[in-house]
């Protein structure tokens, strides 16, 4: 007995020994001042000492104190310690990043090429990031090579459809592409318009279980809790806010030339076709829709992005009504890869949404590729994701970040969406616009 009250003294004594040490440091912290700056002497002697082992005698006692972000401020990195027994103070400060492999520093030109050549080519099942380069099936620049069938679109019976007549697209720039016209519920397919399954805002919330179920966060890239705020990116509105009167939404291809298995080499089995039908699907919604069929990668993808960006610009300035933006594309997986999904009966691709966060893990903030709109392209894809989990689960893929730009910055609702690999066919594309447009509607429409 008495040899246990004297282990607990002990530990008491410890305890007063830890809490006036901590004390002592913190209030120096706080003292100090302009001491603290990051170019004064004592600033330097306590970060160096830190990874020289000046600290070596609290490392070994509180080794907790040093598991922190070592650019955190020593303010900070105490106040941490010392209210982090109070509930919920660390959840509510949390601003954890997800950091994976460094990439190493590349010049502008470089980052402006790479951001069109392979804005994915991933793996998601075994999380192998591949470049474009290293797709099987497809050419030296990633895209799909189109003389791969000469099977050409299949309708909904499977069957050779007649050739519709041609529509024209307005004044917005680029070819027309013919693809018959459908409504909502057409070729068999039913909106669904009641959740199959429902994700409570509190475990939204928790940026652990919101980035493991939600997203996949590219190596070249870092986010954190204070960028993925589930509660704030739910609370923007992605609502259009006026009528059909005027043109509500612009759909475009950065990369023309993608296509699938069995495309024909016509735009209408390419990701340009596949990009009309969403057209004409959003058009049986009510919406006023501009199909932009312009092509920016033939020949090359190198800096796609660039030559697309001023049509697209151009098109906004001309159309100032215009809230939405898509950007439709097609994935591209190694050759056994076959992303498709069953929803409402039909076979189809499945989807991912995209999102470009203008940072590099090794850099940090890209300053010439700004992006104003970075929290507002989060909201919508986030919102786009939660609507097609619980409505159509098992359609979309995890949210890919990257961390380039992607003309993600001329418009606050801007999507980009991968339809699918090289591995799908041009009617599982096809397919796999029924679900999306009415996950578009769901989302965007006036309450």
């Amino acid at each position: 007995m008495k040899k246990k009250w004297k282990k607990r003294r002990q530990y008491k004594t410890y305890q007063t020994f830890l809490a006036g040490a901590i004390g002592i440091i913190f209030g120096v912290c706080i003292l100090s001042g302009s001491m603290m700056k990051k170019d004064s002497l004592l600033y330097s002697v306590v970060r160096q000492g830190r990874s020289e082992g000046y600290f070596q005698m609290l490392r070994t006692v509180v080794p907790s104190i040093f598991y922190k972000n070592r650019e955190q401020s020593l303010e900070q990195m105490f106040t941490d310690q010392i209210f982090g027994a109070v509930p919920g103070y660390l959840y509510v400060t949390r601003t954890e990043e997800y950091t994976t492999q460094t990439e190493s520093s590349i010049s502008y030109e470089t980052i402006i090429a790479r951001e069109a050549r392979d804005e994915n080519y991933v793996d998601q099942e075994t999380g192998e990031v591949i470049t474009s380069g290293e797709v099987q099936g497809e050419d030296s620049v990633g895209a799909a090579t189109p003389e791969e069938s000469e099977n050409g679109t299949l309708d909904a019976a499977g069957e050779m459809p007649e050739a519709p007549e041609e529509e024209e697209q307005g004044d917005v720039p680029g070819e027309a592409v013919q693809v018959a016209k459908s409504s909502p519920g057409a070729g068999g397919f039913v909106p669904n318009n009641t959740p199959v399954t429902t994700y409570p805002i509190e475990k939204l919330k928790d940026f652990d279980y919101l980035i493991q179920n939600f997203y996949v966060v590219d190596r070249t890239t870092t986010i954190n809790g204070g960028q993925l705020n589930a509660e704030e990116l739910l609370g923007k509105s992605m609502q259009l806010t006026h009528g059909p009167d005027a043109p509500q939404i612009l759909i475009y291809h950065t990369h023309s030339q993608e296509g699938f298995a069995d495309s024909t080499g016509d735009a209408s089995t390419s990701i340009v076709g596949v990009g009309e039908y969403l057209n004409q699907l959003l058009g049986s919604y009510g919406f006023h829709v501009l199909h932009h069929t312009g092509e920016y990668d033939v020949e090359t993808r190198d800096n796609a992005y660039s030559k697309a960006g001023p049509a697209v610009e151009q098109i906004l300035r001309e159309n100032p009504s215009i809230e939405i933006v898509i950007d439709l594309h097609r994935d591209g997986v190694p050759e056994g890869t076959h992303l498709v999904t069953e929803q409402g009966g039909k076979e189809m691709a499945s989807i991912m949404f995209f999102n470009g966060l203008s940072r590099t893990t090794a850099n940090g903030d890209i300053g010439y590729l700004p992006n104003p709109y970075i929290q507002d392209n989060l909201a919508f894809s986030l919102q786009m994701q939660l609507a097609a989990k619980q409505y159509y689960p098992g359609f979309s893929r995890a949210i890919y970040l990257k961390g380039y730009r992607y003309n993600m910055h001329y418009c606050p609702k801007t999507l980009l969406v991968e339809v699918g690999a090289q591995t799908n066919t041009v009617q599982e594309a096809m397919n796999a616009m029924e679900p999306l447009a009415d996950i578009i509607a769901k989302v965007i429409s006036p309450r």
